[in-house]
């Protein structure tokens, strides 16, 4: 599965721990990442300041749904999910 172009949902529902240029504490859950382009694009794809947690990520039916709306529901509930204590 490819990225679908300009849907972000990686990019806004999950929380990054580890810094990014621009949020050098990392990103909370739900909250835009700075290097975000306008059109939703990745600021840093390509590049080796990118994290290595956004590197690793592989768009999958399980995490990225039929469209947006589903992607943003399906990687927020993961976020969720993952949260320290929840079990």
């Amino acid at each position: 599965m490819a990225c679908r172009a300009g849907c972000a949902a990686c990019c806004i529902a999950p929380s990054i721990s580890s810094p990014i240029p621009g949020m050098d504490d990392g990103k909370p859950a739900g909250v835009r990442c700075v290097q975000l382009t306008p059109d939703n694009h990745c600021g840093l794809f390509g590049r080796p300041e990118r994290p290595p947690v956004c590197t690793s990520l592989q768009p999958s039916l399980d995490m990225c749904g039929h469209d947006e709306r589903e992607a943003m529901e399906l990687l927020s509930r993961m976020e969720l999910f993952t949260l320290p204590g929840r079990c």
